[in-house]
């Protein structure tokens, strides 16, 4: 010890002694400090894993939940019987311009409107000429000429009244020939059917069926599909007088109301009653979830084990749901939670991924 420090009082030591041992202890705290609260962040930040539920067993994801999960989460699942329900024809629907219907519509009433003026000069000329042959029999009564300017007003009449009838006949035999007896009928009589058609309050389709499949009768209504999971109902005309050479299929005409929201040129999916039934199960919509363009249920094969299956979309049920026909009867399915298991095994893929 220096001659200065001995020089310094014992308290004055003692206050610098406390003063290191004050800063030694700080940085100390704030070393330990700073320590806990990285640790703390880098758990923080860590990536909270959960468990993977899912597995691949004979080539398809197994998702495997016990049952305080399954509560907790809301699945819920229902039996769902297998009954028999009306079968329904897949078949494909165009929406016709009726442009030409409307030509031919009024070029005939244009025709009918001929046939009158002729037959009204008609039944003014052949009086005339009857009665010039009368007084032409008389002594001067009238002139050879005067004979002749009425007979030839009358032959003229005559002719004029014969054209018109063969412009309606043509028309109408066009009529038939191009949309069929009942809608041809429905023309040459002015039937209301052909004025609604016209005036666009209802919309008339094409429907075809597949190749190969036919119809001893076809239904007199029908319904097509409008949008995802939407319906509208069509009534049937007649058979069509023509196919749809895309599908070469059986094809009838059917009319939509303007309701339904078809226009013109829109090709729309058609379903027709075959007049059978086929046992199948009614999936609710509730049940169904979409991937990829297409439609999924989970099926409970154990009591804590879901699978993911396909169905077809093509016969739809009431309430937006789908009959379905290659599930078992009584088939498990979740009704409640499907959206939280398709997540569960995506969130799994991710995680294997990672």
């Amino acid at each position: 010890m220096s001659e200065r420090e001995r020089a310094r009082p014992w308290w004055a030591r003692l206050l610098i002694a406390a003063a290191v041992i004050a800063i030694a202890t700080l940085i100390g705290w704030g070393y330990l400090t700073g320590r806990k609260e990285a640790a703390s962040e880098a758990e923080g930040e860590r990536t909270i894993k959960v468990p993977i539920r899912v597995s691949n067993e004979n080539g398809e994801p197994v998702i495997r939940i016990d049952a305080d999960t399954q509560r907790r989460s809301g699945i819920e699942t229902s039996h769902l019987p297998s009954t028999p329900h009306p079968e329904e024809l897949r078949a494909y629907g165009m929406v016709l311009d009726v442009a030409r219907l409307t030509e031919l519509s009024n070029n005939y009433a244009s025709a009918k409107a001929q046939v009158q003026t002729a037959q009204a000069k008609l039944a003014s000329s052949k009086p005339a000429f009857e009665r010039a042959e009368k007084l032409f029999s008389l002594p001067q009564a009238i002139s050879q000429a005067q004979l002749q300017a009425a007979q030839a007003a009358f032959g003229t009449d005559e002719a004029s009244l014969a054209a018109a009838q063969s412009q309606v006949r043509t028309l109408a035999a066009t009529a038939y020939q191009e949309w069929g007896a009942v809608l041809g009928k429905s023309l040459v009589d002015g039937s209301p059917d052909i004025t609604q058609l016209i005036e666009r309050q209802d919309f008339l389709l094409q429907i075809t069926l597949s190749p190969g499949v036919t119809l001893a009768t076809p239904p007199a209504t029908g319904s097509i599909e409008i949008g995802k999971a939407r319906r509208a109902a069509v009534t049937l005309v007649s058979p069509a007088t023509r196919i749809d050479p895309k599908i070469q299929g059986v094809s009838f005409f059917y009319t939509a109301p303007a309701a339904s929201g078809v226009l013109p040129g829109m090709n729309v999916l058609a379903f027709l009653p075959s007049g059978r039934s086929v046992d199948g199960v009614a999936v609710p919509a509730s049940a169904i979830v979409w991937w990829q363009g297409r439609a999924w249920i989970y099926r409970r094969t154990a009591p804590d084990t879901f699978v993911r299956t396909e169905i077809a979309t093509d016969r739809p049920a009431p309430d937006d749901g789908y009959f379905v026909k290659d599930l078992p009867g009584n088939a498990e399915v979740v009704t409640r939670g499907t959206q939280l298991l398709l997540s569960e095994e995506f969130r799994a893929q991710i995680q294997v991924e990672d």
